[in-house]
């Protein structure tokens, strides 16, 4: 049984009410006897119709499939507490499982979870991988481009798949950023009798009836552009206009935000989103909005994200303050653009959470005002940032300045 956590007091508990058994493509077989007695002796047991049909005779109470939406599923089984009832899940639940999701219902002390190895778990030992060493990513239900950040020559890659599509559209994605040269390796219902393991380049994978639950393994190789894990990654990375806060002053604006796991930023005045992407690449952990009134820089940083493998950026069109109404409270925010504008940093100093860091770039007169005026009165760190580039200058080379950047970084107090 689930232990509660360390210094965590309850109740004696009654016996757990609910179990919460990994199944795998063995099925019955390949059950512990204590699993195999949860479902045996469960009143109820839910899970997805290949789960049952996996668990067959075992399954002696009220069989449940799991229905659409799944979240009636999950409402059916809190609802029998007090019976002893039964989910089957994928191998590991707790990995990228149900098991996730009925912890946020159930306490774990009510639970007895019998977990079977997970679909990474079953790939390593197939190919002989160190799970440790490989970069594992769920794309099951997500988009494929959460894949772009890890294309790293000579990185392993495991993605858990969708359905039987997802493996040729992994390969061309792969194959379009310049890494065809990269192996990779299909592997379809492993743990049971219909397991296979198929290889190919990437830009000639060309496999026909791929099994629906299957798992993709990858051996990165090619000349793509790699996103590299320090910040400021170069330009022409991002489409732009122009509007786009530059490498070298985004990677001291990135570092001044200081992000942290879990953490939400605001990206006012997004332009490219560059700032903003390159905050969710710095953890998977993290979320950001991007904040833009323009229509067609709002598309832009959409394609950004997309392109960049942070498809789940948030993009609110809008003009702020107005438009920084009913979003998810920050922890971090900076502001690239807008700042001179009515209420803006104000909204922002308003809204941003207690210990959280508030980037401000101005390369106006009007919005360095704006700073040189809250530095005084709130504190805080007011930095000149300018930065010039080598240029060719009639057969020779000179340097060519960028607008300074004015930057004020403030820190908000735990207490008010």
């Amino acid at each position: 049984m689930n232990e509660p956590a360390s210094g965590t007091a309850h109740p004696a508990p009654e016996e757990a009410w609910l179990s919460i058994v990994g199944i795998g493509e063995d099925g019955a077989d390949g059950l512990s006897p204590a699993a195999a007695h949860l479902v045996r002796s469960a009143d109820m047991v839910f899970g997805g119709a290949r789960h049952l049909a996996l668990a067959g005779n075992l399954v002696t109470g009220e069989a449940h499939a799991w229905p659409s939406p799944f979240s009636q599923g999950i409402a059916a089984v809190v609802a029998a507490r007090g019976r002893r009832v039964c989910v089957l899940a994928s191998g590991d639940p707790f990995c990228h499982g149900v098991g996730a999701t009925l912890a946020r219902y159930v306490p774990a002390h009510e639970m007895r979870v019998i977990p079977a190895p997970s679909a990474f778990s079953l790939a390593a030992a197939a190919l002989g991988w160190a799970l440790q060493d490989v970069v594992c990513v769920s794309l099951h239900g997500r988009e494929i481009a959460r894949l772009r950040p890890h294309l790293h020559p000579g990185t392993r890659i495991l993605a858990l798949t969708s359905d039987a599509e997802g493996p040729a559209a992994l390969a061309r994605m792969v194959t379009d950023l310049g890494f065809g040269a990269s192996e990779i390796i299909l592997l379809e219902a492993l743990g049971g009798p219909r397991a296979r393991v198929r290889s190919a380049r990437a830009d000639a994978f060309d496999f026909l009836r791929i099994d629906p639950l299957n798992l993709v393994a990858v051996r990165v190789e090619g000349s793509g552009a790699v996103l590299h894990l320090g910040r400021g990654l170069p330009d022409s990375l991002f489409d732009h206009d122009g509007q786009i806060t530059k490498r070298e002053i985004r990677a001291m604006a990135l570092s001044a935000l200081a992000p942290r796991r879990g953490e939400c930023l605001w990206d006012i005045g997004a332009g490219a989103g560059s700032v903003a992407i390159e905050w969710l690449l710095c953890d998977p952990s993290l979320s950001a909005v991007a904040i833009e009134q323009d229509g067609s820089r709002a598309a832009r940083i959409a394609r950004n994200a997309l392109a960049l493998g942070v498809p789940h950026l948030r993009i609110v069109q809008g003009v702020a303050p107005e438009a920084l109404a009913g979003l998810p409270r920050p922890d971090a925010i900076f502001v690239g653009g807008g700042g001179s504008e009515e209420g803006v940093m104000d909204a922002a100093i308003f809204d941003l959470r207690p210990g959280g860091r508030l980037v401000a770039n101005a390369v106006t007169l009007e919005t360095e005002a704006v700073l040189l005026a809250l530095h005084a009165r709130l504190g805080g760190d007011l930095t000149r940032l300018a930065v010039s580039r080598a240029v060719p200058v009639k057969g020779m080379t000179g340097w060519r300045p960028a607008m300074p950047v004015t930057q004020w970084i403030w820190t908000k107090s735990e207490t008010p």
